[in-house]
Protein backbone atom coordinates (compact mmCIF):
# COMPACT_ATOMS: atom_id res chain seq x y z
CA UNK A 1 0.00 0.00 0.00
CA UNK A 2 0.98 3.00 -0.66
CA UNK A 3 1.39 6.19 1.58
CA UNK A 4 -0.03 9.62 1.06
CA UNK A 5 2.50 12.41 1.48
CA UNK A 6 -0.01 13.49 4.42
CA UNK A 7 0.76 10.32 6.12
CA UNK A 8 4.53 10.73 5.85
CA UNK A 9 3.73 14.38 7.22
CA UNK A 10 2.20 12.98 10.03
CA UNK A 11 5.26 9.92 10.82
CA UNK A 12 7.57 13.19 11.05
CA UNK A 13 5.19 14.72 13.34
CA UNK A 14 4.84 11.73 15.45
CA UNK A 15 8.20 11.11 15.35
CA UNK A 16 9.24 14.69 16.76
CA UNK A 17 6.47 14.07 19.62
CA UNK A 18 8.01 10.27 20.37
CA UNK A 19 11.03 12.15 22.24
CA UNK A 20 8.91 15.21 24.45
CA UNK A 21 6.44 11.84 24.99
CA UNK A 22 9.16 9.72 26.04
CA UNK A 23 11.07 12.59 27.73
CA UNK A 24 7.61 13.54 30.08
CA UNK A 25 7.21 10.07 31.40
CA UNK A 26 10.75 9.67 32.42
CA UNK A 27 10.62 13.16 34.68
CA UNK A 28 6.90 11.75 35.99
CA UNK A 29 8.26 8.49 36.68
CA UNK A 30 11.79 9.85 38.17
CA UNK A 31 9.95 12.33 40.07
CA UNK A 32 7.62 9.53 41.66
CA UNK A 33 10.51 7.65 43.15
CA UNK A 34 12.80 10.86 43.81
CA UNK A 35 10.95 13.10 44.68
CA UNK A 36 13.40 15.53 42.24
CA UNK A 37 14.95 15.22 38.85
CA UNK A 38 18.24 16.49 37.55
CA UNK A 39 19.55 16.46 34.23
CA UNK A 40 22.02 13.47 35.22
CA UNK A 41 18.97 11.81 36.21
CA UNK A 42 17.71 11.56 32.49
CA UNK A 43 21.18 11.14 31.47
CA UNK A 44 20.96 7.84 33.23
CA UNK A 45 17.59 7.25 32.28
CA UNK A 46 18.01 7.40 28.76
CA UNK A 47 21.76 6.60 28.05
CA UNK A 48 22.70 10.12 26.96
CA UNK A 49 25.18 13.00 27.20
CA UNK A 50 24.36 15.81 29.09
CA UNK A 51 24.11 17.70 25.71
CA UNK A 52 21.35 15.78 24.44
CA UNK A 53 19.32 15.99 27.66
CA UNK A 54 20.09 19.74 27.61
CA UNK A 55 18.80 20.05 23.81
CA UNK A 56 15.68 17.60 24.71
CA UNK A 57 15.14 20.11 27.55
CA UNK A 58 14.83 23.24 26.01
CA UNK A 59 12.57 21.70 23.34
CA UNK A 60 10.79 20.33 26.75
CA UNK A 61 10.43 23.85 28.12
CA UNK A 62 9.86 25.63 24.27
CA UNK A 63 6.60 23.57 24.32
CA UNK A 64 5.43 24.69 28.25
CA UNK A 65 5.47 20.81 29.21
CA UNK A 66 8.65 21.27 31.61
CA UNK A 67 10.40 24.11 33.51
CA UNK A 68 13.54 24.29 35.24
CA UNK A 69 16.78 26.79 35.88
CA UNK A 70 20.19 26.03 35.73
CA UNK A 71 21.38 23.70 38.10
CA UNK A 72 18.34 23.15 39.27
CA UNK A 73 15.47 20.44 39.17
CA UNK A 74 13.30 20.13 36.50
CA UNK A 75 9.03 19.79 36.96
CA UNK A 76 7.03 19.29 34.71
CA UNK A 77 3.92 22.07 33.47
CA UNK A 78 0.46 20.83 34.07
CA UNK A 79 0.53 20.18 30.27
CA UNK A 80 3.14 18.51 31.05
CA UNK A 81 1.81 16.25 33.23
CA UNK A 82 -1.30 15.51 31.17
CA UNK A 83 0.94 14.03 28.14
CA UNK A 84 2.84 12.21 30.54
CA UNK A 85 -0.11 10.88 32.02
CA UNK A 86 -1.60 9.98 28.35
CA UNK A 87 2.13 8.41 27.28
CA UNK A 88 1.93 6.17 30.21
CA UNK A 89 -1.69 5.18 29.72
CA UNK A 90 -1.19 4.02 26.23
CA UNK A 91 1.98 2.64 27.09
CA UNK A 92 0.36 0.59 29.78
CA UNK A 93 -3.06 -0.39 26.48
CA UNK A 94 -0.16 -1.73 24.23
CA UNK A 95 1.71 -3.56 26.54
CA UNK A 96 -1.25 -5.24 28.31
CA UNK A 97 -2.54 -5.86 24.65
CA UNK A 98 1.00 -7.63 23.65
CA UNK A 99 0.82 -9.49 27.34
CA UNK A 100 -2.74 -10.74 26.10
CA UNK A 101 -1.39 -11.78 23.16
CA UNK A 102 1.33 -14.41 24.16
CA UNK A 103 4.23 -11.95 23.68
CA UNK A 104 6.91 -12.27 26.82
CA UNK A 105 7.18 -9.39 28.91
CA UNK A 106 10.45 -8.57 28.02
CA UNK A 107 9.70 -8.19 24.67
CA UNK A 108 6.11 -6.91 25.15
CA UNK A 109 7.90 -4.04 27.61
CA UNK A 110 10.09 -3.24 24.06
CA UNK A 111 8.02 -3.26 21.97
CA UNK A 112 5.46 -1.20 23.74
CA UNK A 113 7.75 1.27 24.15
CA UNK A 114 7.90 2.14 19.95
CA UNK A 115 3.97 1.40 19.30
CA UNK A 116 2.49 3.54 21.89
CA UNK A 117 3.92 6.50 19.62
CA UNK A 118 2.44 5.61 16.32
CA UNK A 119 -0.73 3.97 17.33
CA UNK A 120 -4.17 5.77 16.38
CA UNK A 121 -7.18 6.24 19.07
CA UNK A 122 -9.07 3.91 17.45
CA UNK A 123 -6.39 1.08 17.74
CA UNK A 124 -5.86 1.95 20.92
CA UNK A 125 -9.24 1.34 22.39
CA UNK A 126 -9.47 -1.83 20.09
CA UNK A 127 -6.32 -2.91 22.02
CA UNK A 128 -7.61 -1.60 25.36
CA UNK A 129 -11.26 -3.84 24.71
CA UNK A 130 -9.30 -6.64 23.09
CA UNK A 131 -6.98 -7.02 26.68
CA UNK A 132 -9.95 -7.00 29.20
Amino acid sequence: MKKSKSQYSNIRNQNKNEILEDYVEAIQEISEIKGDVKNADLAIHFGVSQATINKNLKRLITSKLATSEPYRSIFLTNEGKKLAAISKEKHNIVYQFLIKLGVSKKVAQYDSEGIEHHVSDETLKLMKNFSK
